[in-house]
């Protein structure tokens, strides 16, 4: 290599260096804006938040054990459409609804339309019941379907995502308060699974664009992700809620999604908010803080070009 060529390399390597200190700094002013916000809350956080365009993740508290409650749902779909790409079911299939599934005292849209059971939905109804509308008895039917919480629970640590427990039903979790810790999560395992989600490495397309849509039509938790974010602004997500016990405390206000922003990039983020006396409007508003605060870092920062969905 001639002078010349040695010297332009080593310029090159010197732009590249320089172009990527804003990014780096930029990373770790954002870092240290998040631990800040966490550490203000009267509450146990788990947050993680990916760029989904290269795969960086920033998080904190990323790997405490914290309660799914209906967060799982997601995973559950997830192996329910893994079921339908397998031949195994059809999503138009016809699935018996029961009186008997249709538990009182438990949130269920699916029991207010079909209160003496006794019908046949299709799969994707039952489906969207339960994602989009986080429906307890619909989920409880699809555990049925799927061969159990433990085969749900196999097949989520068969994709590479370990750092989760999925252990018991919608109906075993209002039995017994403690029964909801069984079910946990980490923040960082479930922007893992978002990414994986995201990148279309787990289901077929048909079922890809399902999910997604019933993610994004879902008309749960309109104040925690999407709490702060522009009227509009597109989200794939599934939220959580135990609700308060007699003390006052919630175990879990949560939400994970894939939001879309202006630019045509994407970014996951999981908040799972535990432990807390406040109140779920407060603690929705955590979630809706955090997410507005990875929504202008996004808009904002100088991250790597937008990669097709």
């Amino acid at each position: 290599m001639n002078l010349r060529a040695f010297l332009k390399k080593i310029i090159c390597i010197a732009l590249l260096l320089a172009a990527s200190v804003p990014t780096f700094a930029q990373q770790n002013d954002f870092k240290k804006k998040l631990q800040d916000m966490v550490k203000s809350y009267p509450a146990t956080i788990g947050l993680a938040i990916t760029n989904l365009q290269n795969g960086d993740t920033i998080s904190v508290n990323g790997g405490l054990h914290l309660p799914m409650q209906s967060v799982y749902k997601f995973h559950l779909a997830l192996a329910i459409l893994h079921q339908v790409d397998e031949g195994k079911i059809q999503l138009n299939q016809q699935i018996l609804i029961k009186k008997s599934d249709l538990k009182p005292d438990t949130w269920s849209p699916l029991r207010d339309k079909y209160p003496n059971g006794g019908v046949k939905i299709p799969l994707a109804e039952l489906l969207s019941f339960t994602v989009s509308q986080s429906d307890n008895n619909g989920c409880d039917i699809l555990f049925g379907i799927a061969g159990g919480p433990a085969r749900v629970n196999a097949y989520i640590h068969q994709l590479g995502i370990k750092e989760i427990n999925i252990a018991a039903t919608e109906n075993e979790m209002h039995q017994d308060w403690k029964v909801q810790f069984t079910n946990w999560t980490t923040a960082g395992a479930a922007a893992d699974l978002l990414r994986l989600f995201y990148a279309k490495q787990l289901l077929s397309k048909t079922s890809q664009d399902f999910l997604w849509k019933i993610m994004t039509d879902s008309p749960s938790g309109p104040q925690k992700i999407k709490g702060l974010l522009p009227s509009g602004t597109a989200v794939a997500h599934k939220t959580g809620y135990s609700g308060a016990d007699k003390k006052g405390l919630t175990a879990a206000t949560n939400d994970i999604g894939i939001v879309s922003l202006p630019n045509g990039k994407h970014f996951a983020i999981a908040v799972f908010v535990s432990m807390t006396n406040a109140d779920v409007k407060a603690s929705d508003m955590m979630i809706s803080e955090l997410s507005r605060a990875a929504w202008d870092y996004f808009t904002n920062a100088s991250v790597s070009p937008a990669a097709p969905r």
